[in-house]
């Protein structure tokens, strides 16, 4: 089994210490790398803070040029990407396929920002004071990034790190997820074929306990963190002067509106939140985990939802026709397995699944569980969802409303005022209407409120996290 390298300011290098990765389905070696040292983790750094202002000089048709080859090349490899992805993550080919197919799209779409990211005019001559000037407002790098990203979605949160600071000129420094590196070693190596100057990206496999360094380093101004809400807090609290983008997950919520009474409506939710409470395992800060059914419709859904999750087929993520594989780890599934069992000891009832088999937890749906049980207050990261009725519309959002996350949810209604109402009232980063919140497009912004972190996803929306604003104002102008 050949050894992956590493990138080291554009250059693959190898480091000292080995690393085997694993399927998480059945425990065999998938790849190898090795660790970063302290000196080559020192040279990436200095050569991201050496490289910043020529990276931020480089034209706007270099920087699409390297975003507009990554995405071809992905294209490309397509399927080598999704075996890759299935194989140190664990998740369906199906849905790796996927991946792959929104990373191909994450970078198409950032080369398309690279080439609008021009700026805005602001006539000033609003007042008599300033008549004749004109304000050109342009965004500029912050300085280089740091980018940590989490394992559940190793090639595609990457590229939503590495793609918008090329886009904006940013060198980017990334450590993925220790489970799952290899995707990102090889988004590293495409990378690589391109010509951005050396030293604008780096990928380090690094342990976690080595971040804090990393993140504490002044020359990294600019730290965007995908993953747990206390590492993300923490981080927050370490670097006060910084700017820092937090991705910290959640425990999306649906709610069945009163209105969604026909056939059609009805399977047409079930099947959606039975495919996406679990399509990556439960594993996605937006799989669908908390749902609310209006209580006049709460007894005609909840068989069709049952059902509908029974039909999940769970076994072998390479196997073309799986739904639901493993989780990252067995002790991840142990986990899970023990806040059901706790919330049934509580009073919550097993619709369906409940049995683990090693990292393997089956598709689980629990009905009326405390509202203080754990699988009702955190985030579960598995495939469980709750369910429980709701006496109106507005105590579903009440109900939504009511959790320490607030990342998306999604209203199934048709009526377009209780649309508004619900994104008014609801307090989350986005709201999905007729269907799951599990709905993402790449090119959107993407983030969450309360403890589902700060910032925004989205290629401008990351760029613009990225840079800051530079005001010129232009003078005795005959406007």
């Amino acid at each position: 089994m050949d050894q992956r390298a590493f990138y080291v300011a554009g250059r693959p290098e190898h480091g000292t210490d080995p690393v085997t990765v694993r399927h998480p389905f059945d425990g065999h070696a998938v790849g190898t790398t090795t660790v970063a040292t302290a000196e080559q983790v020192e040279r990436a750094v200095s050569a991201a803070s050496a490289v910043a202002a020529e990276a931020a000089a480089l034209p706007a048709h270099a920087r699409a040029a390297a975003l507009d080859h990554v995405s071809a090349r992905l294209k490309e490899r397509a399927d080598e990407v999704a075996h890759l992805i299935t194989a140190e993550n664990g998740k369906p080919l199906k849905w790796a396929r996927a991946e792959a197919a929104r990373a191909v799209s994450t970078f198409r779409w950032a080369a398309e920002e690279a080439r609008r990211f021009a700026g805005d005019l602001q006539r000033l001559d609003t007042d008599p004071a300033a008549t004749g000037r004109l304000a050109v407002v342009r965004r500029f790098p912050r300085g280089p990034v740091l980018g940590i990203a989490p394992f559940n979605f190793p090639l595609n949160l990457v590229a939503h790190k590495v793609a918008p600071a090329i886009a904006a000129g940013a060198p980017i420094i990334v450590k993925p997820a220790p489970a799952t590196p290899l995707s990102a070693l090889l988004l590293g190596e495409i990378l690589a074929e391109t010509a951005l100057p050396a030293g604008m990206f780096s990928v380090l496999p690094l342990p976690n306990e080595r971040a804090a360094s990393l993140v504490e380093d002044p020359r990294l101004p600019v730290v965007s963190f995908t993953g747990s809400g206390p590492v993300g807090a923490s981080i927050r609290r370490s670097v006060p002067d910084k700017h820092v983008t937090l991705e910290l997950g959640g425990n999306a919520a649906v709610l069945l509106c009163e209105d969604w009474t026909a056939d059609a409506d009805l399977n047409w939710a079930a099947e959606r939140i039975a495919t996406f409470s679990n399509y990556q395992a439960g594993q996605s800060c937006i799989a669908v985990q908390r749902v609310f059914v209006h209580e006049w419709i709460y007894d005609g859904f909840l068989p069709r939802l049952v059902a509908a999750v029974a039909a999940l087929r769970t076994g072998d993520p390479s196997d073309e026709a799986t739904d639901v594989g493993p989780l990252i780890s067995e002790a991840a599934a142990q986990r899970v397995e023990s806040w059901v069992d706790e919330a049934v000891t509580a009073g919550a009832t097993i619709e369906v699944g409940g049995l683990r088999a090693g990292a393997t937890y089956p598709p689980t749906v629990l009905s009326r569980p405390p509202k203080d049980a754990k699988v009702s207050r955190e985030e579960v990261f598995g495939p469980v969802l709750v369910v429980s009725p709701v006496p109106s519309d507005q105590a579903g959002f009440e109900a939504i409303n009511d959790s320490d996350y607030g990342l998306q949810a999604g209203v199934f209604t048709r009526n377009i005022q209780t649309a508004f109402t619900a994104h008014r009232t609801l307090e989350v980063g986005g709201i999905i209407i007729g269907d799951v919140p599990s709905y993402r497009a790449d090119q959107m912004p993407y983030g969450g409120v309360k403890g589902s972190g700060v910032g925004r996803e989205g290629l401008r929306s990351a760029i613009d996290d990225y840079t800051e604003p530079r005001v010129m104002v232009l003078t005795d102008l005959d406007l």
